[in-house]
């Protein structure tokens, strides 16, 4: 993520976290790591603000003398200070002055997936998300623009602060979505909308930072024994694409590190002969056949597609992801209830694959819109099954508990509020 911020606003925002940024080490004469521990490693640019020793929490000597800040994660390209200035008027904005750490600080929150941006305003750190509104992707040529859109609806101005999760990784200042026409420069976005802070990550790391405040109630369990506290949490959730991420624990007790990464594009691997088949078909049709190929709502018509071809059916019209659940859910047509067999054992496989990686212990949590739609059907599918079909470890398996997420709003807001 990139911070454009003066001293006094990142002060406020070091402030509000306490203990939270540690020192890692000095990467040069002028340029200092850190750790957020909810977050992960930033580094900042700014000539004797960091004074301590590795292991430390932060200690910064503020000077109204020091002008902007840069802090960004080790593979965003850096900007000299007089060019950060330079790129906008953002550094105008009121919070750019010294801050009254009691002034309500406004934000905008939004959850950008392949098919809908979710926005929500919070009024302050803490407060819960209001105004909640979702806008189709496909209606808007970019992102600025429907963040003004959203903005209109509301009749207010930018707020000084906005997070953001989007379906995309993370790597730099440019991005472009993986299952929309969409792209844009953080920078830019900034610029244009005179945020003072603006955070962007990736939407399943924002869900994961909203999973230790999920209440019980928006979640149902299914199988395994209890979660082992203390012990990493996996992520997983189909939508237009396939979201993977996880949380493990930080040297400081109750805090959380999120893991951002593209779990959700690793190979796809079969357990029968049927499933073999299938990805023989895919492997044709893509070169690579990925979890996202199969596990998602585009992969529900992929798998659709190949069992057409393997079964010699070219009279059948295509189906959508939708029209396919339908079918299968009513049992009405044997190659959609099929698909969603092959669809819900191939989340179960990769889900596996995901709680022997980060030792998730903790739990795997399900996100996504489909799979909360598939309701007891799910429940009765192969997923658990293929979840625990992991040979010698199918008995450490057995006992991690998995949850399928129930919530009405979009739990993303939240961990996007989180990273702020």
């Amino acid at each position: 993520m990139t911070y454009g911020l003066r001293p006094e606003a990142l002060k406020l925002a070091a402030e509000g976290l306490p203990g939270r940024l540690r020192l890692l080490e000095p990467t040069g004469p002028e340029t200092y790591a850190f750790v957020d521990t909810a977050i992960g490693p930033l580094v900042a640019r700014a000539p004797g603000v960091v004074a301590g020793k590795v292991g430390d929490p932060v200690h910064v000597a503020w000077s109204a003398a020091q002008a902007h800040l840069l802090m960004r994660q080790p593979n965003v390209a850096s900007r000299s200070e007089a060019q950060t200035q330079a790129n906008c008027g953002a550094c105008d904005h009121p919070l750019a002055a010294a801050v009254n750490p009691s002034t309500p600080l406004p934000r905008l929150l939004a959850d950008i997936g392949g098919t809908n941006a979710r926005f929500a305003w919070q009024d302050d750190a803490g407060k819960a998300p209001r105004d909640l509104q979702t806008l189709n992707v496909s209606d808007y040529a970019s992102l600025a623009e429907t963040m003004r859109a959203y903005l209109d609806r509301l009749g207010r101005p930018a707020p000084p602060w906005c997070a953001i999760g989007v379906a995309s990784p993370i790597t730099g200042d440019a991005v472009r979505l993986t299952n929309s026409h969409w792209s844009f420069s953080i920078d830019a976005v900034r610029c244009e909308l005179g945020f003072e802070r603006f955070v962007v990550i990736n939407d399943f790391t924002a869900l994961a930072l909203a999973i230790p405040d999920l209440p019980l109630h928006e979640l149902r369990q299914l199988g395994g024994g209890g979660a082992v506290a203390g012990t990493p949490l996996g992520l997983i959730g189909p939508g237009t694409g396939l979201g993977v991420s996880g949380l493990v624990p930080s040297t400081e007790p109750g805090r959380w590190v999120a893991l951002q990464g593209e779990g959700g594009h690793v190979t796809l691997s079969a357990s029968n002969v049927r499933e073999a088949a299938v990805l023989q078909v895919m492997h044709h049709r893509f070169g690579h056949a990925s979890a996202e190929r199969a596990v998602s709502g585009q992969g529900l018509e992929v798998l659709y597609d190949a069992l057409r071809t393997l079964n010699s059916v070219s009279n059948a019209a295509p189906l959508t992801a939708a029209e396919i659940s339908q079918r299968a859910l009513a049992g009405s047509d044997a190659q959609c209830v099929e698909a969603l067999d092959l669809f819900c054992a191939f989340l179960g496989s990769v889900a596996g694959n995901l709680a022997l990686t980060i030792g998730a212990r903790g739990g795997i949590y399900i996100g996504g819109g489909i799979v909360p739609r598939l309701g007891d059907a799910f429940t009765r599918s192969r997923f658990r099954a293929s979840f625990e079909d992991k040979g010698r470890f199918r008995g450490y398996l057995e006992a991690i508990p998995v949850y399928v997420i129930h919530s009405e709003v979009s739990p993303a807001l939240l961990g996007a509020a989180r990273a702020l």
